[in-house]
């Protein structure tokens, strides 16, 4: 009797251990979820109003759509070079996106930069094609994206880099009057070797290129 319990506590005791094989099997052959890459953006922006600016304001401007890189305009990608290795060679951060193509968020940045005197129109806007008091339509901002990528100079440096190409021209019956024609670049450190390191970088440089840009359209427009 006592032999017959010790065999089926046996077979009972082997059933149960193949069950929690079966069940932690079970549980490795799941696959697991991808982690989903982090998205980037530009920030929130002022969190407050700003002051009010007593300086008279500028005429109005239409910039037109941010042109960007055949690499930038169609992705989202972060992407940053090795300059220690192949510059040339452009890479993305695999579990890293931006919220939008960063032509759009460069183009949100200068909006804000400009529209903090002026007018800031789109070229869809009816204004866009009226002439103002002197009887001058307003002037075109246009720019082109070339760069925006983390530039790493070692495997623990970097810089986030950007670089626009700016053409103010006002348009006429005749044609565009060229205002004025300018590449900006800007380099800011990043403070981390890593994907959020680059991304404030790469936000600290646009801001400080739409400062650059808005301040030198009021040059080429005296």
């Amino acid at each position: 009797m006592y032999q017959n319990i010790a065999v089926w506590s046996n077979r009972w005791l082997g059933a149960l251990g193949c069950g929690c094989l079966f069940l932690l099997g079970g549980c490795v052959a799941v696959p697991q979820s991808p982690a989903r890459p982090a998205l980037y953006d530009f920030g929130p922006g002022l969190l407050a109003s700003p002051s009010v600016d007593r300086r008279m304001p500028l005429s109005p401007v239409v910039l037109a759509d941010v042109q960007g890189a055949s690499h930038a305009d169609a992705s989202t990608a972060v992407l940053y070079r090795l300059a220690y290795a192949d510059v040339r060679q452009l890479r993305p951060y695999q579990l890293a996106r931006w919220s939008q193509p960063p032509a759009q968020l460069v183009e949100q940045e200068l909006r804000a930069a400009l529209g903090q005197r002026r007018a800031v129109l789109r070229a869809t806007d009816a204004r866009a094609a009226a002439p103002g008091a002197t009887g001058v339509r307003p002037a075109v901002l246009r720019v082109q994206l070339e760069e925006f990528s983390q530039v790493f100079t070692s495997v623990s440096d970097s810089v986030g880099v950007i670089r626009l190409r700016a053409t103010a021209v006002v348009p006429g019956a005749t044609g565009d009057q060229l205002l004025g024609q300018r590449l900006f670049t800007v380099q800011q450190p990043a403070v981390s070797a890593d994907a959020v390191g680059g991304t404030r970088a790469l936000a600290d440089a646009a801001a400080q290129a739409a400062q650059e840009i808005a301040q030198w359209l009021q040059e080429v427009q005296r």
